[in-house]
């Protein structure tokens, strides 16, 4: 009796182990699943008419097999840090909040300015030349802590090339912060208070009215963008419908202020709050820079309301 007890016993074991095997169950885990791969949002001022945007992508995707990297622009102006930095501080607020942004914008590559690593106060971390690009959103969310970048094993190549930081610093240092390794092996801390800024005023208002600047154009479209945050604008007390006086670039006009271009004829201007929260001028269905012969930089001026 004791002999058939064991028999059943095993007997029954046997069939159990069956049968979590051929369901895939195990009642243990050997492995961990890999961490997931955090974000890559991508800026640059390279074009892509050359290799130089596939062969940055190629060694990011080197060190974290699989990483998901989005394309902010790779056509911001070349050389042009102040439009880096606008359309670095626009688009990170729709990146998650754990993203890693890789930013080569960087005129002074292969001289004194540092590669660096700074962690906003929202969490997301930032991987650029320390020329100034970080300005707009150090000013809204905050600067936690930042690292120069000087580790070999963040790096990539027995000898860094003197002219193309993309692929040799920012694209590697990018990546293993994409696979989640730990930033504080990149290089010695920074102070944050002596990271580079830029010289960035937004519009002021006094007794005489608005005093601006042209700072932008809009893609394609011609439309000028404008450091005039709708706040500032409201000062001067117009509303939507009314016809706005300006001296832009040395020139007097008037124009409507409008909700969207369709509420003028094709063909004509006005002012109107963009997307961004800015005044901003432009033509419906045609090219306002173009148009009044306008480019960044330009001055302009708006009186108050009577």
């Amino acid at each position: 009796m004791f002999s058939s007890l064991l028999k059943f016993l095993w007997t029954t074991s046997t069939a159990l182990a069956l049968l979590f095997a051929s369901t895939g169950c195990n009642t243990v885990q050997t492995t961990m699943p890999p961490a997931p791969l955090h974000t890559i949002g991508f800026m640059t001022d390279f074009d892509v008419r050359d290799d130089a945007i596939g062969i940055c992508k190629a060694v990011m995707d080197g060190v974290a097999p699989g990483v998901r990297i989005i394309d902010i622009t790779h056509q911001v102006n070349p050389f042009d840090i102040a439009e880096g930095a606008r359309f670095l501080a626009g688009s990170a607020p729709y990146f998650q909040k754990d993203a890693i942004f890789v930013v080569v914008i960087d005129p002074g590559v292969g001289s004194s300015r540092k590669a660096i690593i700074a962690k906003s106060k929202v969490g997301q971390y930032f991987v650029l030349p320390d020329n100034g690009l970080l300005t707009l959103v150090q000013d809204r969310d905050g600067i936690e802590a930042a690292r120069e970048i000087t580790n070999p094993q963040w790096m990539i190549g027995a000898k860094l090339s003197s002219t193309f930081h993309g692929r040799d610093i920012f694209s590697p240092a990018g990546a293993h912060l994409a696979r989640g390794d730990d930033w504080t092996e990149a290089g010695p801390e920074l102070d944050v208070s002596k990271l580079v800024r830029l010289d960035i005023h937004s519009a002021t208002v006094d007794d005489s009215g608005l005093h601006g600047q042209v700072i932008g154009t809009d893609g394609p479209f011609g439309n000028l963008v404008l450091n005039v945050p709708v706040d500032t604008f409201a000062k001067l007390g117009y509303q939507v419908g009314d016809t706005v006086p300006v001296t832009l670039n040395g020139h007097k006009y008037q124009f409507p202020f409008e909700k969207t271009f369709s509420d003028v004829p094709v063909g004509k201007p006005l002012f109107y709050i963009d997307s961004r929260g800015r005044l901003s001028l432009g033509i419906n269905q045609r090219n306002f820079s173009e148009t009044y012969k306008v480019t960044p930089p330009a001055d302009l001026s708006i009186s108050k309301k009577k």
